[in-house]
């Protein structure tokens, strides 16, 4: 039995604009960024940010795609659309003021960031508007752009097949990507394309891998818009497993353990990029962890600015790294990050600017609903007194507040 039209969860825009915050303070060069680098173990912001975004668009799109296919087609590759325009506009300040300013000042931070832009410019160029070449720090909003844009077909395949072999596939294709996929694609690419670019300059994330992040959070999304929850029903022993299994990756994230159990030990089966098994199973034991003590977590997250960072998330990260390349202009030589008044000045300005960024996205779309919905510009007037010998005039139906998809 299905629920009824599935709303918005305010907990899960919270939690989003939490793993947001420690997105921004990883990136920014300062000592804050190793605190926020994936302090509870091999899980980080990414990976929250990345699966709890599918599971919001899940959540929204699916029993809307039962209603009206076409409807939700057009409004997530519009939405994906929108977010390549703002990467356009990301790439044309990193390729025209950032790199004058790294080659003038020659500040080796940001220079590090543009090896193949500064060798091939053109290349670079027409490679980043196709979304193959990804600068450090540009290349999670393409990763974005692609999932969000193949979104649709795979919510319609799922309408039609179910999830089951979705999710048998998104599993084939991670296994293929810890044997190297990504490599022989991305190579056949610049061959084909005659862009002679290292497979490191393709961005930092393996898309063979963080498809299934994206795959299992519409999963989780279109389970709870029908009603159904998928850990619901987990076996009681799960919850100590994962509280060990948690505890064990915590230790050697941090080398309780001795460097024999250290994070360089294991390589790439905890690597981030490439989504290595070990990490996999570091991260389904947090889901089971996380599920199970929701409610305290949603009370202790569930408030400002949290939820309006989680809906504004994606303006939010676009202008995050105006203050990243503050940060980077100010490294000097080989250092990797500021220190002293420079890094606290820096750190204190930039969450109070974002929030002002996201409190301002949120007025111009309460602005925007009513144009979009005109019978929301002012109440309906009340009835007035039936006349006699009058035939009834129709009664126009108020057409309810529209729900806030553009933060999906």
């Amino acid at each position: 039995m299905t629920s009824a039209k599935p709303k918005r969860r305010p907990e899960l825009d919270a939690l989003r604009g939490l793993f947001l915050i420690l997105m921004v303070m990883a990136h920014l060069p300062t000592v804050l960024s190793d605190w926020a680098n994936q302090p509870i173990g091999f899980i980080s912001a990414a990976e929250g940010f990345v699966g709890l975004s599918a599971m919001l668009t899940g959540l929204i799109y699916y029993r809307k795609i039962m209603q009206d296919e076409s409807a939700v087609w057009r409004k997530l590759w519009r939405r994906s659309l929108r977010i390549y325009f703002y990467q356009l506009i990301l790439l044309a300040l990193l390729f025209t003021i950032a790199a004058a300013i790294a080659v003038d000042a020659h500040r080796v931070a940001i220079l590090n960031l543009l090896t193949y832009f500064i060798a091939h410019p053109v290349r670079a160029t027409v490679a980043s508007a196709a979304l193959i070449y990804c600068p450090p720090l540009f290349d999670i909003l393409p990763m974005y752009i692609i999932f969000l844009f193949l979104t649709p077909p795979l919510l319609s395949l799922a309408r039609r097949i179910g999830w089951n072999w979705i999710l048998a596939a998104s599993a084939a294709l991670w296994v293929a990507a810890q044997f190297g996929l990504r490599q022989a694609v991305d190579l056949w690419i610049s061959r084909v394309a005659h862009l002679n670019m290292p497979i490191a300059a393709n961005g930092a994330f393996d898309l063979f891998a963080w498809q299934t992040v994206w795959i299992v959070g519409l999963w989780f999304g279109a389970k709870f818009a029908m009603g159904e929850f998928p850990l619901r029903r987990l076996p009681r022993w799960t919850i100590p497993v994962s509280i060990a299994v948690c505890g064990i990756f915590l230790g050697i994230r941090h080398g309780w353990f001795g460097p024999h159990w250290g994070q360089q030990s294991f390589g790439v089966l905890l690597d981030k990029w490439q989504l290595g098994s070990l990490r996999v199973i570091n991260i389904a034991a947090y889901i089971v962890l996380f599920w199970w003590i929701r409610k305290a977590i949603a009370r202790a997250i569930t408030h400002e600015p949290l939820i309006m960072f989680g809906q504004a998330s994606i303006e939010v990260f676009c202008w995050h790294l105006f203050f990243v390349f503050i940060g980077l202009a100010l490294v000097t030589g080989d250092l990797l990050h500021i220190s002293g008044p420079a890094a606290l000045t820096l750190d204190i300005i930039t969450l109070p600017a974002l929030f002002l960024m996201a409190l301002y996205i949120r007025r111009r779309r309460q602005r925007r609903r009513p144009r979009e919905n005109p019978s929301l510009a002012s109440p309906p007037p009340p009835p007035a007194p039936p006349e006699p010998k009058q035939t009834a005039s129709p009664v126009l139906a108020v057409s309810p507040i529209a729900e806030n998809d553009d933060a999906a």
